[in-house]
């Protein structure tokens, strides 16, 4: 550590290299020494050395060619010049882009398992960029779907919105667990969890978390990598004075009674929706 005696970056007087020398790129009539430190900044001027060789030569030639043509003599084509630093340009930046998905898709690969960092959502489908046709089902073309005929997809609606969820009819078809959610808005089930009593979209009377878990419903739905939207139901208006359906749970009736004697909740948001579907059903027929 000869240095901390040394802080003013003083020559030191005992110091002696003698290893080979060259010619100092950068200032005249003094030599530098060819050790590992020095092989960056000599390389460098080397690199500069030969650019500078490339283009008098590419200059001489292009020089002739004009000479030629200024005689009216046959010359060769225009060459480019070898040393010029090209743009990048557009076909370069998506070269580049290109690239770097294909990097980030094998380190994914190589690291998480496979090509997506563990991302399922419904980006990672290629159908979400191919959209169907959004269709107007009435509720009696929609419970055609309910899976019972084998040679039918099977769609299911929650809060007007209807999915395809043939890719799963272990669950949503016949004998399956969710099989009473299938060819039928059961919203109100998805928030209640009474399959068998609420297979209706009636969100009347719900509670907080209730309504809280019908939207939790609808943004898996939404966002599920392999059950694509492909429109919505036409509900006929739910009459306000008509009574609630009764809940599964003794229990909660008697809190959701409370509640609607307090006062009714604000419309659900297929309310706000429903004049445009009825506008759409005029115009395209209901299925």
């Amino acid at each position: 550590m000869s240095w901390i005696g040394n802080i003013e970056g003083k020559p030191d007087p005992n110091f002696k290299d003698d290893g080979p020398k060259v010619a100092d790129p950068a200032i005249p009539d003094r030599m530098v020494s060819t050790k590992r430190a020095n092989q960056p900044f000599l390389a460098y001027k080397n690199y500069r050395d030969e650019q500078e060789r490339l283009h008098a030569e590419w200059r001489a030639r292009d020089d002739e060619r004009r000479a030629k043509l200024a005689r009216g003599e046959p010359a060769p084509r225009a060459e480019p010049d070898p040393t010029a630093q090209r743009e990048i340009g557009l076909l370069g930046l998506l070269r580049f882009l290109a690239m770097l998905v294909v990097v980030v898709l094998l380190a994914s690969k190589f690291v998480a398992g496979d090509w997506l960092w563990g991302y399922e959502g419904k980006w990672s489908n290629l159908r979400t960029y191919w959209p169907v046709q959004q269709r107007l089902f009435s509720e009696h073309g929609l419970s055609a779907f309910d899976g019972s005929d084998p040679t039918k997809p099977i769609y299911l609606a929650i809060d007007g919105d209807v999915y395809d969820v043939s890719s799963n009819r272990r669950v949503y078809g016949p004998g399956g667990s969710y099989a009473l959610m299938s060819g039928v808005d059961a919203a109100r089930a998805f928030g209640t969890g009474c399959f068998k009593d609420h297979r209706t979209h009636d969100l009347r009377g719900l509670s907080e978390g209730e309504r809280r878990g019908v939207e939790h419903w609808k943004t898996f739905f939404a966002d599920h990598k392999a059950y694509h939207k492909i429109g919505r139901v036409n509900h006929p208006p739910i009459d306000p004075a008509s009574p609630l359906p009764v809940h599964c749970d003794p229990k909660k009736q008697v809190a959701q009674e409370a509640r609607w004697a307090a006062g009714p909740a604000p419309a659900p948001a297929q309310e706000k929706e429903k004049d445009k579907d009825k506008e759409a059903g005029t115009a395209h027929g209901e299925l």
